[in-house]
């Protein structure tokens, strides 16, 4: 992901909840994707699954994201770059001391916070890996933010010029909720409300001014056209519970029509 950043070039991504490696492995064996974000902030996961994970994307040279939770980033951030997780995306970022910590988390001593020990990054007793390699890792790490909260697109360039940042993607339904909005029953709160756009248009156009990507989570490969128009590069497409979802309600009712037809 680094490498492709460095070269200018489009990020492809797509968000898996279930830390089951084999889902990792289906994504790699597409060729389709140039690594995947596991949503460490929503699903149930142990540390175990954090290395499994990680082992399954190297076998298809697919980087591997984690979105990690406000509380406690820095440990979830340390737990998951020692175990070979490549990239980091950072929840409930609200002020520049967030940023600030969520950038030191996965940068090692003197720059940041990250010590060195027995990991799996490093082959576990550092056989065939040195101390520049593990600096390496920690260095290269792609780090984002989420943009969700009020405070934070109000401090946005003071954020954006934390050394370190790489990334950040508008969080809507946060974002909205932050503002008080609740929307109506069966829509996502806040959605489409003018202030939730506004706040959204300004955080892409202030990270492009400021040289960072802003990255755009989809649905559907169709919605990109409005963002690559305003210089977005970097998309995540579905998160694997609402394919799923998707699949089940669409193929259900139709499978559910054809049976009851003529019953």
């Amino acid at each position: 992901m680094r490498e492709l950043i460095k070269e200018g070039k489009p990020t492809i991504g797509t968000r898996i909840l279930t830390p089951w490696p084999a889902v990792v492995e289906i994504i790699g064996q597409t060729g389709m994707f140039d690594y995947f974000e596991f949503l460490g902030e929503y699903a149930p996961w142990t540390l175990f699954d954090l290395e499994n994970i990680a082992r399954a994307a190297e076998l298809y040279g697919l980087s591997s994201m984690i979105k990690v939770d406000g509380i406690p980033r820095s440990y979830i951030a340390a737990k998951a770059l020692q175990s070979g997780i490549q990239n980091f995306l950072f929840a409930d970022i609200r002020t520049v001391e967030d940023a600030e910590e969520a950038v030191k988390a996965v940068r090692c001593e003197p720059k940041g916070i990250m010590g060195i020990g027995n990991f799996r990054v490093g082959g576990y007793v550092f056989t065939n890996y040195s101390v520049a390699d593990y600096r390496r890792a920690c260095n290269e790490a792609v780090i984002a933010f989420m943009i969700e909260k009020k405070s934070a697109v109000e401090h946005l360039e003071e954020i954006l010029s934390v050394e370190g940042v790489d990334m950040i993607q508008f969080g809507p339904w946060d974002y909205g909720l932050s503002l008080g909005l609740s929307g109506e029953p069966g829509t996502p709160w806040g959605l489409n409300d003018p202030k939730v756009k506004e706040a959204e248009l300004k955080a892409i156009k202030t990270a492009l001014k400021m040289d960072k990507r802003p990255r755009v989570e989809i649905g559907d490969p169709k919605e990109i056209e409005k963002y690559v128009e305003l210089g977005v590069k970097d998309f995540n497409l579905a998160t694997d519970l609402r394919i799923l979802y998707s699949f089940w309600k669409n193929k259900g009712e139709e499978l559910r029509k054809l049976l009851y037809k003529n019953i």
